[in-house]
């Protein structure tokens, strides 16, 4: 993970899952690009922050995901991911840092 940040890797699985969902219209390979993603923020997270901080973003992570749901009811899709996306990148700046290790 070499230069990139753990929370712009995080809001990209969350923005980069929901368009793989959508454009190949199966939730499954939207949840790998998501999960994928998740793993590796994760681990940037540890590594920058340590494991108590990586669990603690990685909830968030998945909160963020299953927030997304919800939201999208009141004011669209994208909207509501790239809200959801905007958030898992702040907590991860304010929690974790906004460098990379």
């Amino acid at each position: 993970m070499a230069g990139v940040s753990a929370g712009v890797v995080a809001a990209g699985g969350l923005i980069g899952g929901y368009g793989v969902a959508r454009w190949t219209k199966r939730r499954e390979l939207g949840g790998v690009a998501l999960a994928a993603a998740g793993a590796v923020a994760a681990r940037g997270w540890q590594q920058r922050a340590g494991a108590r901080t990586a669990t603690a973003l990685t909830g968030a992570y998945i909160a963020a995901f299953a927030g997304s749901h919800p939201l999208a009811k009141k004011v669209g899709a994208w909207p509501a991911v790239f809200t959801v996306a905007g958030g898992i990148a702040a907590a991860s700046w304010a929690v974790a840092g906004r460098g990379t290790k």
